[in-house]
């Protein structure tokens, strides 16, 4: 699957190209430095997860549509959590570990990469899930995937794109 996010106003417009030819677009509210959904990208192609937020909209979900599937499977925020269908734990879990990375960019990413498994751990924990266990290497690589990201992002003027593939074999 192709994805390309777009710099707007007031946030960033996805676009993706499924393999099997079908598209998506999708407007995303500025929440931060970074879009939301390019930390999840960083986050699941290190954990390999095809089962969370690009997983799922790589098979076939639009990318607005993925809240509603959290809460048809129980679980609409870590506010409301409640005991997550087993299909979605995953994606819990990646949601939570987004929140820690997002939490650690905005702070300028420079903190123990301990302080990030725990924010995580938390998360799961408060959300009824199992937490998911990050080496301090993964926490680098998904840190420097969202650094090198956010760089480029910051450059790109309003209208400005860039591209991330998704596929097997994340």
């Amino acid at each position: 699957m192709n994805i390309e996010l777009v710099k707007a106003a007031k946030g960033a417009v996805i676009r993706v190209l499924r393999d099997d030819g079908s598209t998506a677009e999708s407007f995303l509210p500025a929440k931060g430095p970074v879009p939301h959904d390019a930390v999840h990208y960083f986050v699941e192609r290190e954990l390999g997860c095809d089962n969370a937020f690009w997983g799922l909209v790589a098979a076939g979900h639009h990318p607005e549509a993925i809240a509603d599937l959290a809460k048809a499977s129980g679980h609409a925020s870590a506010k409301r959590a409640d005991i997550p269908a087993a299909d979605f734990v995953a994606a819990i879990q990646v949601e939570r570990i987004v929140e820690a990375f997002e939490a650690d960019h905005w702070s300028g990413g420079s903190g123990d990469p301990a302080g990030i498994v725990a924010m995580a751990r938390s998360g799961c924990e408060q959300s009824n899930v199992a937490p998911v266990d990050l080496g301090p290497a993964q926490v680098e690589r998904i840190r420097r995937g969202i650094a090198d990201f956010a760089a480029g992002w910051a450059e790109l003027p309003q209208g400005g794109s860039m591209p991330l593939a998704w596929g097997s074999g994340i």
